[in-house]
């Protein structure tokens, strides 16, 4: 056994023996509250769920609940999720009961800056925590957005709420430079002799994460005595490799990390795996609601309840009773069909078979249903009245060459399962191991008859599909980089907006493009359109190499500026902006004295033409013409203006004092990065009722220092 082996902690038998120095928490990742909100049958399975994970940490009176991201389904959740979400952390985390937990990094660390409370709600005087929420976000509901509060998530509504303590929301790098990186600052924890690090990095896109490890450019800030901490690190990336770089790898972590807690990925391995050459364990707990009829989702739902004293812990999975049933099975119909003696071209002998099987199926889930029960029951709980199961039939059909309609087929199951409509999939197996497809390889060749089986064999991404497709149909407007990003969007975060909003950007981009070019002949047009496509397809692919925001700069500039004279909706996207994007550009203002034009603004530089609207002032845009474009880029090469950084992660850094004095911003940026390296900390004898525990042991008077060496 090597070294690195048998260094790394374990879970230990580690018993409440000292409960005054034991830290109890409650692991769970992946809620996905929302999902399918608008189904009678399936539409509260998540707010169900997430209700028995509070319930459980109130029955198993933990210390706080420990969150590793998507819990929402979506990025702006409806108001019912919102309202009912607020509720139950109202009823089950607040209260009169002590918190046991002593924060000794500041209470101000990551807190909003146009408030004056703290960003740890249990620190707040003003409000009776009894089990606090910590969080971090995830793919679903990452910040988005461009107000004057910067990048906004629903998180951050319940953050400002005092329900929820939101951490990971690290501040992205725009630039590609050696100094830049992630920096991940603790929320460090004491609970009599047992201190705790929480290091939450909420979800990057998986390329840039995974450059950031390689580059060793993701830095923690950790105490000088870090070896008597047991530090925890919570991400939420890809586990499962997707491609080159669509995935995080599991040894490029610190070695002071103790523990990782890994969210995004729904397979329920809830107890600790090793890690070859690293000292730290993983843990995934895994989905609490199945939102894609897989393998991995059909496994038992559980989420943990983590023990932790000193350096050493101990993991308890606990069940979770209100997941719905899911049951899964897989035939080959050409076999089957032998064994039991129908042919396979007898659709009704292959029909009565099928509904036989999923019979079986629905008969397989009650028993697991009853099981559950009863384990219940035995326990001292209440039983739960019966839920429709899920049901998934995976049909072979190599060698058949028509079946029954599945929709159909399913509609004999209403009210007997969840799911009637995508019980019965079919599919044809791979014809050899020559056509495996690999997830990133090409899909789409004109010359290939047999596309389609190599999709259904292959295990395709969508990413890959997209592009393949988009490359064969030779756009001529629309950039294929910049579209297949919108579609990807569209299907992994459903917004519903993605590609109506790339669409309108793309073609207003190309309008002023056009325009640049001056009087076009009509026979020339066509090769004005690819010079301009081009060059935005090459501004789009630098943008996103570097890790910059991909939406146009005039746009962004256009929304900074306005923000100042008009209340922006924090949460909405660009298709809620009020008005169209091409009413500037259906009667373009005539040019006149190009000349006169460059001359002026040499003379005075720093100034706009405003209007008045009551008390507020509205910018007029800058980009009335081309030439005037022109003119303002030399005079930005000249002075550059510092914009405001709209990226993930951004606001908390924002105080809304900069909009006023740009140059005090610039200064204030550059002394915060000179003294990156170093966390304040509450003063020993703060004045707060919550964490009774560790203030009735007396006040501490030790000064903690966080060093990134």
């Amino acid at each position: 056994m090597s070294d690195s082996e048998s260094a790394h902690p374990g879970p230990t038998n580690t018993d409440d023996e000292f409960p005054e120095d034991t830290i109890r928490i409650l692991l769970a990742t992946d809620n996905h509250i929302g999902f399918l909100e608008r189904d009678p049958i399936r539409g509260q399975d998540s707010i169900n769920t997430f209700k028995e994970i509070l319930q459980l940490a109130v029955k198993h009176e933990v210390d706080f609940i420990l969150l590793g991201g998507d819990l929402f389904h979506e990025n702006r959740p409806s108001r019912d999720c919102l309202y009912q979400v607020m509720g139950l952390l109202r009823e089950f985390t607040l209260g009169d009961r002590p918190v046991p937990i002593q924060l000794l990094s500041s209470a101000d660390e990551g807190k909003a800056a146009s408030f004056s409370f703290p960003a740890i709600n249990y620190e707040d005087t003003n409000l009776n925590v009894g089990i606090p929420v910590f969080s971090i976000h995830g793919n679903h509901d990452d910040p988005q957005g461009a107000g004057p509060e910067g990048a906004l998530c629903a998180l951050d509504m319940l953050s400002v709420a005092g329900l929820v303590n939101y951490i990971g929301k690290v501040e992205l790098p725009v630039s590609d430079q050696p100094a830049d990186g992630i920096a991940v600052r603790p929320v460090l924890l004491r609970k009599g002799n047992t201190h705790l690090g929480l290091y939450g990095v909420g979800n990057v896109k998986d390329a840039r994460m995974h450059f950031e490890l390689r580059s060793n450019r993701v830095r923690m800030y950790m105490p000088k005595d870090k070896d008597k901490w047991f530090n925890i690190m919570l991400v939420h990336q890809n586990r499962v490799k997707h491609g080159p770089q669509e995935s995080v790898p599991e040894g490029m972590f610190d070695d002071a990390v103790d523990l990782v807690v890994w969210g995004h990925e729904h397979d329920c391995r809830i107890m600790p795996e090793p890690v070859a050459g690293k000292s730290y364990l993983i843990t995934q707990p895994g989905s609490s609601v199945a939102t894609s009829l897989a393998e991995g989702e059909s496994l038992p739902k559980h989420v943990a309840l983590l023990k932790i004293h000193g350096k050493e812990f101990k993991m308890e999975p606990l069940p979770l009773r209100t997941v719905r049933p899911f049951v899964m099975d897989e035939i080959i119909l050409t076999e089957v069909a032998e064994e039991e003696g129908f042919q396979v071209t007898d659709q009704m002998a292959v029909t009565k078979y099928l509904k036989q099987r999923v019979n079986e199926l629905i008969d397989k889930a009650q028993t697991q249903w009853d099981e559950r029960n009863q384990t219940a029951t035995t326990e001292g709980d209440e039983e739960i009245p019966h839920m429709l199961p899920l049901i998934r039939l995976k049909v072979d059909t190599t060698g058949v060459s028509a079946m029954s309609n599945p929709i159909r087929f399913g509609q004999d199951f209403i009210g007997k399962i969840a799911n009637p409509r995508d019980m019965l999939v079919f599919h044809r197996a791979k014809q050899s191991a020559a056509r495996r497809v690999a997830a990133d390889e090409p899909l789409m060749h004109e010359d290939d008859e047999n596309d389609m089986e190599r999709m259904a064999a292959g295990n395709v991404r969508v990413h890959s599909l997209v592009q393949e497709y988009l490359k064969a149909q030779e756009l001529q407007l629309l950039g294929e980089s910049a579209m297949s990003d919108a579609i990807q969007v569209f299907v992994e975060k459903d917004d519903i907006h993605a590609i109506s909003r790339h669409v309108a950007e793309s073609l207003k981009s190309l309008m002023k493009g056009v325009q640049a070019s001056g009087d076009v002949p009509e026979e020339e047009l066509d090769d004005v359109l690819e010079k301009v496509r081009e060059q935005r397809e090459k501004e789009y692919a630098e943008r996103r190499r570097i890790g910059e925001p991909t939406k146009s700069k005039s746009k962004g500039k256009a929304r900074a500026a306005e923000s100042e004279g008009e209340s922006a909706d924090s949460m909405a996207m660009d298709v809620d902006a009020p008005g169209s994007d091409f009413e500037s550009d259906e009667a373009p203002p005539p040019k006149k004295a190009p000349a006169k034009k460059k001359a002026a603004p040499a003379k005075a530089p720093a100034k706009k033409a405003t209007t008045t609207r009551g008390k507020k002032k509205v910018v007029e845009s800058e980009e009335e013409d081309d030439d005037e474009d022109e003119d303002i880029e030399e005079i930005e090469d000249e002075a550059p203006k510092p914009t405001k950084r709209t990226n993930r992660a951004a606001v908390l850094s924002q105080p809304t004092a900069a909009k006023k004095a740009p140059a005090k911003k610039a200064a204030s940026s550059k002394a915060k990065a000179s003294t990156q390296s170093t966390l304040s900390f509450a003063p020993a004898g703060r004045s707060s009722t919550r964490a009774a525990a560790g203030r009735a042991r007396g006040k501490m008077a030790e000064a903690i220092e966080l060093s990134d060496d």
